[in-house]
C-alpha cells in the first residue's frame, strides 16, 4: 500500500482472490470463457457482480431429492447403467 499526502495508507483499488480448482475442469471453462470474448478475471467479476445484484447466488442451489440421490447412488455403484447407440435411441427410450 502507498502512503498519501496525508501520511495515511491507500486501501488498494483491487483485491486478489485465490481458489483452487481441477486442472482439467479450468481449462474445458477458460476455454468457454475465450470462445465468449472474455478472460477469466472478467468471468470471476461478472458471477461477483450477479452476486450483489442477486443478493445471493444467481442460479438455483438446492440439495437433490430423494428419487435423484437414489439414481446416484445407483450410479455409482453401476447399478441400472442405461447406454444408447445413438441420440435417437435415446429420445426413444426417453418417451416410453
Amino acid at each position: 500500500m502507498d502512503k498519501n499526502v496525508q501520511g495515511r495508507y491507500a486501501m488498494a483499488k483491487t483485491a486478489m482472490i485465490r481458489a483452487r480448482t481441477d486442472e482439467k475442469l479450468k481449462v474445458q471453462v477458460e476455454g468457454i470463457f475465450h470462445k465468449l470474448g472474455m478472460t477469466t478475471t472478467e468471468a470471476i467479476n461478472l458471477f461477483y457482480r450477479q452476486v450483489k445484484v442477486n443478493r445471493g447466488l444467481p442460479f438455483l442451489v438446492r440439495l437433490p431429492n430423494a428419487e435423484t440421490r437414489r439414481t446416484l447412488e445407483k450410479s455409482a455403484r453401476g447399478e441400472d447403467i442405461k447406454t444408447f447407440k445413438n441420440i435417437d435411441e435415446l429420445f426413444k427410450d426417453l418417451e416410453s
